[in-house]
């Protein structure tokens, strides 16, 4: 968790609470099973921070870079 999320309100999108069956009821020891829904999710969001750090990462490459020989510096 990020400092910053303890102090803003909640991004609208991000929890389905509807979904959420992650709270324990009283004398309940066991751990809650992930459903097949809720691993396709969480693949889907892993794929896209890849996607996205791969193109912050151009950027940065792009940035960066060194200079061609032949270009003017200005």
């Amino acid at each position: 968790m990020k400092l910053f999320e303890m102090f803003d309100p909640a991004t609208a999108g991000y929890q389905d609470v509807s979904a959420d069956n992650s709270q324990p009821k009283w004398k309940e020891s066991r751990k809650t099973k992930l459903t097949l829904k809720q691993i396709r999710k969480l693949r889907k969001m892993n794929d896209v921070r890849n996607y996205e750090k791969v193109n912050y990462l151009k950027k940065v490459h792009q940035q960066y870079a060194p200079k061609a020989e032949g270009a003017p510096s200005v």
